[in-house]
């Protein structure tokens, strides 16, 4: 399921589609396919962590869950499950944060740790609202996190290598983003 999400991706990045407006529709299916097994194995053993799929199965559990984006109902189950397995030591504290703040940046609250970086009006990556900025460095050294600055360094640098660019009308990107988290079902109201 992750080297299905990982090259359906690079390839609809190489040729341009992924970057167009809105959510991809060959990448959202990949996403929604890969999230119906997920919701499944979760049903089954709970959260799929490294003492019962090994280091890379955790890893693959994790990203696909991160990609399921039109899936609010399946983030906010598993969450406390993947939460419980970093403090266990059967997953990455760092996956059980960005995580919270992918929500969070759906639900269209600030996040805790600062990991989901989006188009900004003045056309750079970055975290947006964070709650309690100045014990940022903190929480995110807590989970293993590197410096957010690095963060927007390294993100920066691979939109650009892979072509991505801000949107030409950012209001119309926010609106389109908003509208897409109410309907999805991330926010009750726009």
């Amino acid at each position: 399921m992750a080297r299905l999400d990982a090259s359906t991706r690079a390839e609809l990045a190489a040729s341009g589609q992924l970057f167009n407006a809105g959510y991809e529709p060959r990448m959202a299916r990949v996403h929604q396919r890969n999230a119906q097994r997920l919701r499944r194995i979760i049903e089954a053993i709970g959260w799929p962590g490294a003492d019962l799929v090994g280091p890379d199965g955790a890893e693959a559990s994790w990203l696909i869950l991160q990609h399921a984006i039109s899936e609010p109902d399946l983030l906010r189950r598993a969450l406390p499950l993947l939460a419980a397995a970093a403090r266990a030591g059967k997953a990455d504290p760092a996956h059980a944060a960005m995580l919270e703040d992918r929500m969070r940046f759906f639900e269209g609250r600030p996040q805790r740790y600062g990991t989901q970086l989006d188009w900004d009006a003045d056309g750079s990556l970055s975290p947006g609202e964070v709650e309690d900025p100045q014990l940022l460095a903190e929480r995110r050294a807590a989970v293993g996190l590197p410096p957010l600055e690095e963060q927007i360094r390294d993100a920066r640098a691979r939109a650009a290598a892979e072509g991505d660019r801000p949107p030409g009308d950012y209001q119309a990107y926010v609106d389109a983003r908003d509208r897409w988290a109410f309907e999805a079902g991330w926010r009750a109201d726009l």
